[in-house]
């Protein structure tokens, strides 16, 4: 019988995530070397994958034992239909998907190369979130946290503003966006999760301890983190006053796709289980680490045994 982890999950239902925001279809190439330039590119290998931001985020839950629930819009087409289903066979709820008759469903095209960096060509119709799905506070009450990402801010901001005012955690996938969205969303989050280049952005700095501590202080009613993928994380540690570091494991990056994406599906679900903050960042931390492993996007996303496993000699008890 294996020790217990600080990981394990908590007695009695799986925790449930509402993530709010993007659904597209990927196609990923696998090449040596990312393109230089014009001319032609032969990959090696290819993949077509229903993700997007809060999609892959879902999928995190759903590996990690949760359950997620996805509220996305996707065209009245055959790839939005072929998005749907595929998360849906992913074990994801999409009940709640917005099915848009005037719009094209998301696609993108995205070049991974033997490093794991990638270069994506994303195509979102701007009809595609023109309207805003109607809900009440009745059916965000169902959930025990909700995550937004910034590609539906009409939606996200309303979804945000119900769950806080319900003491819920809402929690800001703070990527990179046009100029005003973070700014709408964060006033409403509970927890905001920016990227290394979303806070570089906003802060005008290329220290990553020093992007945290400005986001602190712009952004002080909210819990604050910046993801800097091998770089592990800084947060603001709010028992201390101080920003902390929390180092990743070391792995043999394949494909960096969606890392970002699990570690805030990951980072949701551990929040709804009430996992303490540097506990929470570090489970984050070792599930996206272990996606980049492999190719796929979110297919890579690890499953909790996985995560525990590959943690053990981090733990503390």
């Amino acid at each position: 019988m294996s020790a217990p982890s600080i990981f394990d999950p908590p007695a009695g239902e799986p925790r449930h995530v509402l993530c709010v925001g993007a659904a597209v279809l990927d196609t990923l190439f696998r090449v040596r070397v990312l393109p230089q330039g014009q001319g032609k590119v032969l990959p090696y290998d290819m993949l077509q994958i229903a993700e997007g931001m809060a999609s892959s985020a879902a999928y995190a839950v759903v590996r990690l034992g949760g359950k997620a629930s996805l509220w996305g819009a996707v065209g009245r087409d055959e790839t939005g239909d072929r998005i749907v289903r595929e998360l849906d066979n992913a074990g994801i709820h999409v009940d709640g998907m917005l099915h848009v008759e005037s719009a094209r469903s998301a696609v993108s095209t995205i070049l991974v190369d033997d490093d794991g960096e990638r270069l994506i060509v994303p195509f979102y119709d701007p009809k595609l979130h023109h309207a805003v799905k109607k809900f009440t506070a009745a059916d965000v009450a169902a959930f025990d946290a909700v995550l937004v990402d910034v590609r539906w801010p009409a939606l996200a901001f309303q979804v945000l503003k119900t769950a806080r005012a319900m003491g819920k955690p809402a929690i800001l996938d703070g990527d990179v966006a046009p100029d005003g969205i973070i700014e709408q969303l964060a006033p409403e989050a509970t927890h905001i999760i920016f990227s290394e280049p979303a806070a570089e952005r906003l802060t005008g700095s290329d220290d990553v301890a020093e992007m945290a501590r400005r986001l602190k202080r712009r952004f002080d009613h909210a819990f604050v983190c910046v993801t800097a993928g091998a770089a592990g994380s800084h947060w603001f540690n709010e028992e201390t006053g101080k920003i902390q570091h929390c180092p990743t494991i070391s792995i043999k990056a394949v494909d960096t796709l969606a890392a970002g994406d699990i570690f805030h599906g990951a980072f949701a679900l551990a929040v709804a289980e009430k996992m303490v903050a540097e506990d929470a960042i570090r489970f984050s931390s070792i599930a996206a680490a272990i996606k980049c492993e492999l190719f796929g996007g979110r297919a890579g996303a690890p499953g909790r045994a996985d995560v525990i496993r590959r943690s053990e000699p981090l733990q503390r008890f």
